[in-house]
């Protein structure tokens, strides 16, 4: 795309006392939490990153939390606890949510086709367009191809049309795209298709009558106490109130991008990847979904989380993924499933990047455990360090559960 696009193990690292960590917050029944800053603080020099924010979840309840770094490379702006990170394609999982409580409330069933939704638009559909399902769309299998110099060239396109709210671009462009040829059949294939999501949105807001934003955040952000969740760049206009995402220049520094235009993916593409929330909300929405309903509020049936975390596709292996790309596993409706050397079950897993940030989410369903990982640089030493990180904490953590 014209702007930035969306969004197994590495060297392990030697293991740091839990004991030796003093205590960062309490949570509000008194528990401790354990700080992991000292676990964090190496992985700064040792990846490049300019800050770094992680926690890990057991039974609903954040077990251990940090926050290392500067908002802005070169600065001595100390992140904090509740500073936002971006988080990328880890929106999905937040929109296949919404779809799944419009199922719920009978306002679509996951066969629901776009010929169904957008009658109006048939005459000009291409003919494998007419059968995608909405749970085609939110698992990759489609026929959507993934970003490409013409998706980019219309969403471009649509940004240059006036007096439009996001709902309606998002309509304008999917006008374009479903007369545009598939490049598999329907249901067949997977393809990381960051339109699909775009288009499985244009469905929420035709069915709901709300645009995606108000929807996601009326009925995900607000009902789950997110607080810091927002959407668009993490810092305000202006101000540096947040880590600035990093981009990564041809000699290896760092350039921090600014909220503005160059500071996040087009809004327009909001339901494939453009939230943001700090690294404690980020682990309360995992401590949610790895609780498959043990917990409220109870957003949908429990049955209907365990669907979305279960696999309907395998994934071709794709080693030249993009970091915040799925490149091997399973995937749901949004989210993958992926088996990784240190742990003897497999993750429910996403990642997420608009290139200047990366974050993961990991989840275990069955033991009702979760860790999330989070840094404000893009490429492919980040997603290092956070799979790194991943390891080093499960190995620590998991085990006292």
């Amino acid at each position: 795309m014209r702007r930035r696009r969306l969004v197994t193990s590495a060297a392990s690292i030697a293991l740091l006392s839990v004991a030796s960590e003093s205590v960062s917050a309490q949570t509000a029944a008194g528990r401790r939490v354990v700080s992991l800053n000292t676990t964090l603080q190496p992985y700064l020099a040792r990846y490049g990153l300019p800050a770094l924010a992680a926690a890990f979840i057991r039974q609903g309840r954040i077990v251990a939390s940090g926050t290392v770094g500067t908002r802005r490379v070169g600065t001595a702006a100390p992140v904090a606890l509740n500073d936002r990170f971006h988080i990328g394609s880890d929106t999905k999982a937040m929109t296949s949510l919404l779809a799944a409580m419009a199922v719920e409330a009978g306002k679509l069933r996951w066969d629901s086709s776009v010929a169904e939704v957008f009658p109006e638009l048939v005459a000009t559909m291409d003919t494998g367009v007419k059968t995608i399902t909405l749970e085609q769309l939110l698992s990759h299998t489609s026929g959507i191809p993934g970003d490409n110099e013409a998706q980019g060239k219309l969403i471009a396109q649509a940004f240059a049309l006036e007096k439009l709210n996001l709902d309606e671009l998002r309509y304008w462009v999917i006008r374009q795209q479903v007369g545009k040829k598939l490049q598999a059949a329907p249901g067949t294939r997977f393809a990381y298709a960051n339109m699909g999501y775009v288009l499985a949105g244009a469905m929420l807001e035709r069915v709901s009558g709300k645009t995606w934003e108000e929807l996601i955040v009326q009925r995900v952000f607000d009902p789950l106490g997110l607080r810091t969740a927002g959407l668009g760049p993490q810092s305000t206009l202006g101000r540096v109130d947040a880590p600035l995402g990093h981009v990564v220049l041809p000699d290896g520094t760092l350039k921090p991008m600014l909220a503005g235009p160059g500071g996040d993916n087009p809004e327009l593409i909001g339901p494939a990847g453009t939230a943001h929330l700090s690294v404690l909300d980020f682990a309360s929405w995992a401590g949610w979904q790895a609780g498959e309903g043990r917990r409220g509020p109870t957003l949908v049936r429990p049955g209907t989380l365990a669907k979305l975390h279960t696999k309907v596709i395998d994934m071709p292996p794709q080693p030249d993924a993009k970091p915040g790309t799925p490149s091997r596993g399973g995937y749901g409706l949004g989210w993958g499933i992926v088996s990784v050397p240190f742990s003897p079950e497999p993750f429910v897993f996403h990642s997420g990047s608009n290139e200047m940030n990366l974050a993961n989410i990991m989840l275990q369903p069955r033991h009702d455990l979760a860790m999330v990982m989070m840094t404000n640089v893009g490429g492919p030493k980040a997603d290092e360090a956070l799979k790194a990180l991943a390891e080093d904490l499960y190995r620590r953590l998991a085990a006292e559960r």
